[in-house]
């Protein structure tokens, strides 16, 4: 509760949330206030908060920290887990085991895929903008070749289908799914040591070095986390749509990046609460919902964002930047 008082940038949040809803509701006469909308933002949120989860990792890491790669270890995993369950489970009555096999699959990759990035940039030195550049597109290359081209449909299996479409208690199965991984990464980031060890990292690597922390191991198992946490959003997407296809969620990257940036994540790295990247998110599902809601262009949905992210920026960084020093009277 405290942060919710203490940090700007959080207060900023909540206060764009309740204006961005209460504009929704006044603008569509209530219809965004309907419980199925918001049981389809709940569906839609979990897909790209996940990825812009793994992107805020690789950002509190510091260095220049950022995955580009999200987006192709969520395709590849879900490719790749598609093609195993189907072989391995592909008679009837065998549900249950084609969604273990499935989920297990899609695990394993997005760990390994998330591996390599964290080789590449701890390991072998590359930046990890260029790192998980040339993985992105080893990641498609690949999901490519694995699938020929077109999407690998799954099929109706219903345990499978219940993980991207079921609901529980009247909430979203995704929505559940998203809200305990949330739970678990801010578990991780607040009250372990490697969470900790993280947040020195990216704020001070030399420093971190020279109290005993193995950065390059934080790196890789940073990294490694978040290739869990994209093939996690390839579990959901292609549950929810029974196939796999190398491009889908190809706009996600951006908006993950937008999202992490605009939840208050530092890109220079040390900084960033889980609580800004949830308003954040939330946030841009809401205004993208009513923007589709009223049957506006897709066009004013990314000028809205852009507007958004700005604001974000100049109402809580204007502070901090145009703060006068003592015995200064202004800027020179």
């Amino acid at each position: 509760m405290g942060s919710w008082l203490t940090d700007k940038h959080i207060r900023f949040l909540w206060v764009a949330n309740l204006i961005i809803l209460g504009g929704a509701a006044l603008v569509s006469r209530g219809q965004f206030l309907d419980p199925y909308n918001f049981q389809s933002m709940a569906k839609q949120l979990p897909e790209i908060a996940l990825l812009a989860m793994a992107v805020m990792l690789a950002m509190i890491s510091g260095g220049g920290g950022i995955d580009l790669s999200v987006v192709g270890i969520a395709n590849l995993s879900a490719i790749t887990a598609g093609i195993v369950a189907k072989s391995v489970a592909a008679g009837q009555g065998q549900g249950l085991e084609f969604t273990l096999v499935f989920v297990a699959t899609a695990l394993l990759v997005g760990t390994l895929c998330g591996l390599i990035n964290g080789l590449l940039i701890a390991r072998a030195g590359f930046a990890p903008i260029l790192a998980t550049l040339g993985t992105q597109l080893v990641f498609v290359g690949l999901g490519v070749a694995l699938s020929g081209g077109p999407a690998v449909s799954l099929g109706y299996v219903e345990p499978f289908v219940e993980l991207g479409n079921g609901s529980l208690l009247g909430l979203p199965v995704p929505f559940l799914i998203f809200a305990g991984v949330v739970g678990l990464v801010s578990w991780i980031l607040t009250r372990t040591r490697f969470g900790f060890r993280l947040y020195l990292t990216g704020t001070n690597a030399k420093a971190a070095y020279f109290t005993g922390i193995k950065t390059p191991t934080i790196l890789i198992s940073t990294y490694t986390l978040g290739g869990i946490l994209a093939s996690i959003a390839g579990i959901l997407i292609a549950s929810g749509a029974s196939s796999a296809k190398w491009d889908y969620g190809s706009s996600y990257l951006l908006i993950a990046i937008l999202i992490a940036v605009m939840g208050g994540i530092n890109p220079e790295g040390g900084s960033g609460k889980m609580l800004g990247l949830v308003l954040a998110a939330v946030a841009l599902q809401m205004l993208s919902s009513a923007l589709n809601l009223l049957g506006l262009s897709n066009f004013l949905k990314d000028f809205t964002w852009g507007l958004l992210l700005i604001l974000s920026i100049i109402f809580t960084s204007s502070w901090t930047r145009f703060s006068f020093s003592p015995g200064r009277k202004g800027p020179s």
